[in-house]
């Protein structure tokens, strides 16, 4: 009974009204496994798709400072609540969501699910040699992964082209980018068109933690919802997106709890 109920919330397909608007902007009300399904669905359809893992900083940004941002975030074909934060706001705003879903989890559960279905991989940015470095953890924790290939984020604007045209050409069904948030972004909503047949996701540091490069938060750290305070420990050049947080929760309490706009 218990594998049937996993089953079963692993294939929910989830309607249009899971999708809720957080500062207006689109969040989908999903779990990780069925955050999981939709990609493999998409995989399934066919065409050009694009991941948001929306964390606060980057929703502020968008609602604040860049509405092409903003619009960018719209035109996703999935967007999740990574960040304390945005689950907060989600409570505030009377649209609970079922869990965080962060970058690096998501990543990791759709590299294991690429490994079982044959999916091929694609690891763009990071330092020159984490991602390949990256690459090679992946593939020994998963042995059957295909990984189609892997490229630093040190290019320059104008092999940007060049490089949109080999990844088409190794024809991956999931490209991971991290490049930073929201740089990733855009980038992915430039080039994605050109790319073809693949889901594209930003995972921001995500390279860096599986290659073992930079530590992740210790569990008890996250399991008490304080995973950014780890980073800040470990990047103290974080702090100036850190005063982000408090700027975010004013405008989620002004908006939903205040009235006002």
């Amino acid at each position: 009974m218990q594998q049937m109920t996993a089953l079963l919330r692993q294939k929910y397909i989830p309607g249009d009204n899971m999708r809720v608007e957080i500062l207006n902007a689109p969040i989908d009300c999903l779990s990780m496994d069925q955050c999981i399904y939709r990609v493999a669905e998409l995989i399934k359809a066919g065409g050009a798709h694009r991941v948001i893992t929306l964390n606060p900083e980057i929703l502020y940004r968008a609602v604040q400072f860049d509405h092409s941002l903003l619009e960018l975030i719209n035109r996703a074909d999935l967007v999740t609540a990574d960040g304390e934060g945005i689950v907060w706001a989600g409570r505030v705003a009377g649209t609970p969501f079922p869990e965080r879903v962060t970058g690096i989890d998501l990543m990791l559960c759709l590299v294991e699910r690429a490994a079982a279905e044959g999916w091929k991989i694609y690891l763009l940015g990071a330092a020159p040699g984490v991602a390949e470095e990256a690459a090679g953890k992946l593939a020994n924790r998963f042995p059957k992964l295909q990984v189609a290939g892997t490229l630093h984020g040190y290019f320059k604007p104008d092999e940007e082209v060049s490089i949109v045209q080999s990844i088409k050409q190794k024809a991956p069904q999931l490209l991971f980018v991290a490049l930073g948030a929201p740089a990733q972004e855009k980038w992915i909503d430039r080039h994605i068109e050109d790319i073809g047949q693949v889901v594209a996701i930003g995972v921001g540091g995500s390279f860096d933690v599986i290659s073992g490069r930079v530590g992740r938060a210790p569990q008890w750290m996250r399991k008490l919802k304080i995973e950014w305070l780890g980073r800040l420990i470990s990047e103290p050049s974080r702090w100036r997106r850190i005063l982000v947080l408090p700027k975010f929760a004013w405008l989620v309490l002004k908006t939903y709890r205040f009235g006002q706009k």
